[in-house]
């Protein structure tokens, strides 16, 4: 009686196993949402159908700031349709206008991580990628081609960076 129930409860496994391994083409059923599970993908900052203006990447709504945004600025276009509006930027003030020597330490450390790459550790535009041509990079960094460091610094670091810079700049 023993042996008869453990090859019947032997036999009923390896069916079981059979039949969960099998390669019968599973499908998950229906999409509930088609356009969400099926969404086409748009390259950053390649025109898109979607928005009025043609733009993937759309800043935040007027009169929002980010949770934990401690110096929210929205320039707005000029009148070329430039969003890099270099004048109206000149005139935000800075609120880090100085820091302490432990702020300064960190803000250096972020500065070569994230911009010493390509703008040196001198600040002379001769970084790693550069090289005097030597780099990998195959042109020296120029203006206007650099991309936005919004994900990689926060606001307060972006504006200590700065702070950084100009008091290098000062020597």
């Amino acid at each position: 009686m023993k042996r008869s129930t453990i090859v019947f409860c032997g036999l009923a496994a390896l069916l079981i196993a059979a039949i969960g391994c099998s390669d019968v083409k599973r499908t998950p059923g229906k999409v509930y949402m088609p356009d969400m599970a099926n969404s086409r993908a748009y390259e950053t900052y390649s025109a898109n159908p979607v928005f009025a203006d043609g733009r993937t990447s759309q800043g935040p709504v007027a009169g929002t700031v980010k949770r934990g945004e401690e110096y929210p600025v929205h320039i707005e276009m000029d009148q070329t349709g430039d969003t890099a509006n270099y004048y109206a930027s000149r005139a935000l003030p800075n609120p880090f206008d100085s820091l302490d020597a432990d702020q300064m330490k960190e803000t250096e450390r972020l500065y070569l991580i994230n911009c010493g790459i390509c703008h040196g550790a001198k600040l002379d535009g001769n970084g790693p990628l550069w090289k005097d041509g030597d780099g990998p990079y195959p042109a020296k960094p120029g203006k206007n081609l650099m991309g936005s460091y919004a994900s990689q610094l926060t606001a307060k670091q972006r504006w200590q960076v700065i702070t950084y810079i100009k008091s290098k700049q000062g020597k």
